[in-house]
Formats: C-alpha cells, sequence, structure tokens
C-alpha cells in the first residue's frame, strides 16, 4: 500500500490545468504552459505530496463543453512527462474510464509508465458518464458498470509479474500474449472512483482503495460503514484505502474572495478541520487550492505542507 497505516493523514491532489471544468478550474489555467504544471509537480515532489492525480477522457461533444471544457490531458502522457521530473511523488489516474479500451491495452500503457516510473503509479478507474464518448471509441455505455467489473478482473491479471498474463472472462479473454516490461511493483493497487451504490460496492468487493466523487464530509461516514460493511460480507480481508476530496483550500487570510465553501485561516485551524476526516476513517486526502496564478498555487502548496500537514496527525484505522 502506498499509504503508512501509521503514518499521519497522507494528502494529494488533482493536478491543475490538466483537466478545466467550470467546476474546479481556476481562470489562469486557460493560459497555462506545460512549464506551469511541470513547476506544480516539481512543488508537490519537494513538499511531501503523496500522489499527484490526472483526469481521463478522450473526447467531449458540443452538449457538455460549456460545464465541462475540451481541455482534458492524456493522463498516461500527462504522467509519464511528470515521473521524469520527479523523484518520489506518486501517479494515479484519478480517474481511468478503462472501458473505453480493451484492458490488455491499458494494461501495455500503465505497466510501461510503472517500469518507467519506478513503482509510483495507482490505477485509479471509473466508469465514466459521457455516452458520446463510449460511443465513438465503440465502447458499450449502457453496460458499462459490467465492462468496468470485468476490467479491473483483467487488469489485475495483466498488470501482476507474469510475462504472459491469462485472464477468462465473459467480454475479454487473453492467453499466450506476452507484455514487457512488467510493472515495476509487485501488485498494482487499483483505487476505484465514484460514490454512486454501484461504484461504492464495486469499491468493497474489488478495490484495494476507494476514491469517493463528490460526497460532502456529513455523508461520508456512512458511506464509509458501508464500504466496509460490503467488504466484510464478501470476505476480503485485505485492507482497503478510503480517500475523501476536501472543500477548497486556502492556507491563511486570504485577501480575495475564495468563495463561501473554501477553508480558510490559520493553518492550526485548517489541520483542526482536517482532521475530522481521519476521525471517520480517511486516510488520503486530495485538497485544491483557491489561487490566482501558478505563483499563489505553489506557495500555498508549500504552505500547507509546511504549516498545516504537520498537525495532521496519526492514523490507526486503516485496517477496520
Amino acid at each position: 500500500m502506498p499509504i503508512s497505516p501509521a503514518g499521519p493523514l497522507s494528502y494529494g491532489m488533482q493536478l491543475p490545468i490538466q483537466s478545466q471544468s467550470a467546476i474546479y478550474a481556476e481562470p489562469w489555467e486557460a493560459g497555462a504552459t506545460p512549464a506551469d504544471l511541470a513547476e506544480i509537480a516539481r512543488t508537490a515532489d519537494r513538499a511531501g505530496f503523496t500522489y499527484l492525480a490526472s483526469c481521463d477522457h478522450v473526447a467531449i461533444p458540443r452538449r457538455l463543453a460549456g460545464a465541462m471544457s475540451t481541455v482534458w490531458y492524456d493522463p498516461v502522457a500527462t504522467l509519464a512527462f511528470l515521473a521524469g521530473i520527479t523523484e518520489r511523488v506518486l501517479l494515479m489516474s484519478h480517474v481511468a474510464v478503462v472501458g473505453l479500451r480493451h484492458p490488455l491495452a491499458t494494461a501495455k500503457q500503465y505497466a510501461t509508465l510503472d517500469h518507467l516510473s519506478g513503482g509510483r503509479l495507482i490505477l485509479g478507474v471509473g466508469a465514466g458518464h459521457v455516452r458520446e464518448e463510449f460511443e465513438a471509441l465503440g465502447a458499450d455505455f449502457d453496460g458499462r458498470g459490467g465492462v468496468l467489473d470485468e476490467s479491473i478482473d483483467a487488469l489485475k491479471a495483466a498488470l501482476g509479474p507474469e510475462e504472459y498474463p491469462e485472464f477468462e472472462g465473459e467480454r475479454f479473454s487473453f492467453s499466450g500474449l506476452g507484455q514487457l516490461p512488467r510493472p515495476a511493483q509487485e501488485r498494482v493497487p487499483v483505487w476505484v472512483g465514484g460514490s454512486s451504490p454501484a461504484a461504492v460496492r464495486r469499491a468493497a468487493v474489488r478495490g484495494d482503495g476507494w476514491l469517493p466523487q463528490g460526497d460532502p464530509r456529513e455523508k461520508l461516514p456512512a458511506q464509509i460503514g458501508r464500504l466496509h460493511a460490503l467488504r466484510e460480507a464478501a470476505g476480503v480481508d485485505r485492507p482497503i484505502v478510503v480517500g475523501a476530496i476536501t472543500e477548497p483550500l486556502y492556507v491563511g487570510e486570504p485577501g480575495w474572495s475564495v468563495g463561501r465553501r473554501t477553508l480558510s485561516g490559520k493553518p492550526e485551524a485548517l489541520a483542526e478541520s482536517l482532521r475530522e476526516y481521519g476521525a471517520m476513517g480517511v486516510h488520503q486526502i486530495q485538497v485544491r487550492f483557491r489561487s490566482r496564478g501558478r505563483s499563489e498555487l505553489t506557495d500555498q502548496m508549500a504552505a500547507f505542507a509546511a504549516e498545516v500537514a504537520p498537525h495532521l496527525g496519526n492514523l490507526d484505522n486503516l485496517d477496520r
């Protein structure tokens, strides 16, 4: 597991720039460059962030472009680029829509990424939600839940240590086909994204981690309880890493309007608020900082790492 059960509450972040949905992108990101993305990744690497994450969409239809934008970098290309300029930060797809591709194609990409990065991959997967995207690629949108279930099983086989992986399922079967290089990790962690009942069940039964999507903090305890109950009922005794996406953050007193949902103020107060996630049974938090430019963002990241993170406390609940 990339997150220690005895360590502090881990923190990672979804990269800016690489996805620019109107829900969360800052105005400055529209004009940002690869150099900006690289400096943000280097800052995360220096500051002790556990992971950097990149999203996955192949193409956005016009009907959704106003809300989602059409800026979605390819996650494998993005994370591979950042792997070459960082040393320790983990690299996560949050999330790869694996139903858009055959599992062997997905395995080839992500095994290579893990190999080149020295074993820093977390494969986050999700079902996807854009019908036109599936249809354009000849993928099954209506049956995407079942496709995802089988894809996870197939990927676990294809990302294992065997040069000639074997899998036989309803939709996918392969044997006698070699794939090198193998991942550097003996077992690539697969984290399942989503907060629907089906997604929580999928994470409980098949996941090494759960990535909730948009659950407000007051609803997380019930979701986490259900996750563990389903996992126990399925007879899965491996620990599971539970995540949460926090409210937007700003370390210190902002001199501009950061929005009413943003948590801002003194580092100790921010840490006290974020420790509530650990008390719920969360092991890693995904943070996002309000900012008006790259420099303000990297300053916020550094301030969080130096002044907030040391007060997040230790975890003793990973084996729940």
